[in-house]
């Protein structure tokens, strides 16, 4: 039992615990399925995985309380796989290691995972309670959320039976969200034929410590993009010292804002040197462009042995001024709510080398049709440099209900309990609303949940003290929901 499984609402801690023993990178949730499906036969509730490769659970109505609308809890079971450079976790088969500290549940130099593992506890925690008064209840936890909604989309029509419908995905304590953003992945690709080297030198070129982020949450935050800046030396690189391409690995997920880059240059030996005295003077450019807002930026350069092939120069060339023309960051705020963000693209993936080249952007809007724009002009840009760019994970947005009737009993519940009015917003991040709400359209909706910061990054973590109220909102609500 690790310091979290002590702490309150036991309900939610105990079980965020236990997920954390159980590998759930996306892509890999074999063992998180077969976990929540053990779990619901030692708490004797109906469970079954469905054609999408999600759990849905089944409680009935604790006694007189039969005639209650039914209520869907839902939430993600996998999470982010980051972990720091040195860190020799496998995230398909170690356990998260939480500590601690002023406050906040934190991980050992990976992502904790409470983005949406404390959404999963929470549901956890509901079904397995005898104690609670509630009316009829369904539990849906999608599948593969994090890498392009894969399990909300693949949700079979006429599986669910919910009146209202909790989204526990949620990242701010007091914030009921009723609206999102639509997003889209755009990728380009291309095959080339590998030239030889004929450089004397080659050097591998890294930049770390930024700080990363969620690319919808923290796209307006003004951080820094690995690949982006990256490019800025590179371009030079060619330029100004003969340098060719050999490689390039930047980013690893679509919708995390990439915090490390490496690429591998071959060149006259005597560039060396100046290539290394242009690296630190990128270094120093960053820290004063991102100044208070990155302050652990690591760009250096190290000796490799030569590659034996490059990237041929026209292409090389194409593929640079390509990325550097990449729209990143945020595109536009909302213009009746200017401190929104509308619509904005992630330049997350850069995998270039033996023969292969592959870019990944998510771009996102609340507006379909700026969502199109954004999309349509990265495709552009790529198309002009020989690439093959097609778009896909398309989700629409959430439109957002203010009469919500789920929406008031929530603000009344809240600010009962906390003595003040919650905060309602529409939020620039995708969720799985948008997607579900597609299938079973007469569900009322809204999301909500406990505090967590820098979802998506090893830095994630998790704010204790809204946990209790979390939680006690949570199960007030469900006592109250109305007759139908």
């Amino acid at each position: 039992m690790s310091e979290i499984s002590n702490l309150q609402p036991a309900a939610i801690w105990r079980n965020f615990d236990a997920l954390t023993q159980v590998p759930r990178p996306s892509g890999h949730l074999e063992k998180v399925q077969q976990f929540l499906l053990d779990f619901a036969a030692k708490i004797g509730v109906e469970a079954f995985k469905d054609a999408g490769g999600n759990i849905v659970m089944r409680k009935p109505a604790t006694p007189g309380y039969e005639n209650r609308k039914t209520t869907l809890l839902q939430a993600h079971m996998d999470m982010v796989p980051q972990k720091t450079p040195d860190s020799k976790h496998n995230f398909e088969t170690d356990p998260i290691e939480t500590y601690v500290e002023d406050g906040w549940v934190h991980a050992k130099g990976t992502t904790l995972g409470s983005d949406d593992g404390i959404g999963v506890a929470a549901i956890m925690g509901v079904f397995e309670s005898n104690d609670l008064k509630h009316g009829p209840l369904e539990a849906l936890i999608t599948r593969d959320e994090e890498t392009g909604m894969y399990g909300a989309n693949e949700l079979p029509k006429g599986e669910l039976n919910a009146d209202y419908y909790l989204n526990l995905d949620s990242e701010t304590w007091g914030n009921f969200c009723i609206g999102s953003a639509g997003g889209i992945d755009i990728t380009a690709t291309m095959q080339y034929q590998e030239v030889e080297n004929d450089q004397e030198a080659a050097v591998k070129v890294t930049l770390k410590g930024l700080r990363g982020g969620h690319s919808g949450l923290e796209i307006n935050a003004g951080r820094a993009n690995a690949n982006k800046e990256m490019v800025r030396l590179v371009r030079e690189a060619i330029a100004e010292l003969a340098a060719r391409l050999a490689s390039w690995e930047g980013g690893n997920m679509r919708n995390a804002i990439p915090s490390h880059a490496e690429v591998v240059l071959a060149l006259p030996k005597a560039n060396v040197e100046a290539l290394k005295q242009m690296v630190e003077k990128q270094r120093l450019a960053i820290e004063d462009e991102f100044k208070t807002i990155e302050s652990n930026v690591q760009f250096f350069c190290e000796d490799v042995d030569k590659p034996a092939t490059l990237v041929p120069e026209e292409i090389q060339d194409n593929l640079v001024d390509a990325i550097y023309g990449c729209h990143n960051g945020v595109v536009r705020f909302i213009p009746v709510k200017p401190d929104v963000v509308e619509t904005s693209s992630n330049l997350a993936i850069i995998s270039i080398g033996e023969g292969k080249v592959a870019i990944k952007i998510l771009a996102r809007s609340s507006r379909e049709d700026m969502k199109m724009y954004v999309a349509t002009q990265l495709e552009s840009v790529f198309s002009m440099a020989g690439m093959k760019v097609e778009f896909s994970g398309s989700y629409g947005g959430w439109d957002p209900n203010p009469d919500s009737s789920l929406l008031k009993l929530l603000c009344k519940v809240y600010k009962e309990q906390n003595g003040k009015d919650a905060t309602v917003v529409v939020d620039h991040a995708g969720l799985e609303c948008s997607v579900i709400l597609e299938k079973y359209p007469n569900m009322e909706v809204v999301s909500l949940g406990p505090t967590l910061r820098s979802p998506h990054t090893v830095n994630e973590r998790f704010e204790i003290a809204t946990a209790e109220p979390f939680w006690k909102l949570l199960t007030a609500v469900l006592e109250q929901v109305p007759e139908k």
